[in-house]
């Protein structure tokens, strides 16, 4: 297609794959096994959590909603990387490549709104465990959980269709194994420094809000876990000690939100 002088790019190509065959099968093969073990696992968690009674309480309710995240997340990129391990022709379309984007950074965002929704459930718990039944009843940790993810797409919603609308004329080479934001933005033919402004703006609205929430909430747990541990209630120490460590994931997969990858001419220099 041409528009004017310009050349209308309808696919990308992903050039962050291995260009030998051997080493190609080779990684295949080791990420089809890290995400048949990412997605199994986060199966086995939800599957366990739905058939077993005793984890129907808000705190597994959470946990089998962050698991479903993290196997979009995966789902989301590795079997576009897995195909391009094997294929010759490592390309995707301008649609599946914007489709691809949006639920990357869907899930991602909704995750770090979900590991805040943890915190305040066991601040709750562990600060007022009397009113807890009453304070986190089901249907608000429904809501709690829909929120979730309507505030994720609605972070991402701007960038995605701002991205969609702007022209790319080539080159239509991305330095990366899926379609990532910095690597796309840096392919369009356009201006493109009041987009990453909104970028870098909503990913600082999400940190800020998630991460304080969280860390407000573990400042409180731990104040309070000096009583438990008078009280030697194990229980509350075990459920603590699970927030914590949910509240560092979300710290580690915080660089894939906030340091995208760079472009093409940084790559190559």
């Amino acid at each position: 297609m041409e528009r004017g002088n310009w050349t209308v790019v309808t696919e990308f190509i992903l050039v962050g794959m291995p260009t030998t065959r051997a080493l190609g099968v080779l990684l295949f093969m080791i990420f089809l096994l890290a995400y048949l073990v990412t997605v199994l696992g986060n199966t086995v968690i939800i599957t366990l959590i739905l058939l077993d009674y005793r984890l129907h309480s808000p705190m597994y309710f959470f946990l089998s909603n962050l698991s479903f995240s993290e196997v979009l997340t995966a789902t989301s990129a590795v079997p576009k990387m897995l195909a391009g391990f094997l294929s010759e022709r490592k390309s995707i379309s301008f649609s599946g490549c914007l489709t691809q984007l949006c639920f990357y950074f869907l899930s991602g965002c909704t995750e770090f709104i979900i590991f805040a929704v943890m915190s305040y459930d066991r601040y709750v718990a562990i600060c007022s465990p009397v009113q807890y039944p009453v304070i986190m009843t089901s249907s608000l940790c429904v809501r709690l959980v829909i929120l979730s993810w309507v505030g994720g797409f609605l972070l991402i919603l701007p960038s995605i269709a701002v991205k969609a609308g702007l022209p790319y004329c080539g080159p239509n080479v991305i330095n990366h194994f899926f379609c990532d934001s910095a690597p796309l933005l840096h392919l369009a033919c356009a201006d493109i420094r009041v987009i990453e402004l909104l970028d870098f703006l909503s990913s600082l609205v999400l940190l800020l809000s998630s991460l304080s929430l969280t860390v407000v909430s573990y400042v409180y747990n731990l104040h309070h876990s000096e009583d438990t541990l008078r009280t030697r209630s194990m229980q509350s120490l075990c459920h603590l000690c699970l927030s914590l460590h949910c509240g560092l994931h979300g710290l580690w997969d915080l660089h894939f939100c906030l340091c995208p990858a760079l472009p093409e001419e940084q790559l190559a220099s």
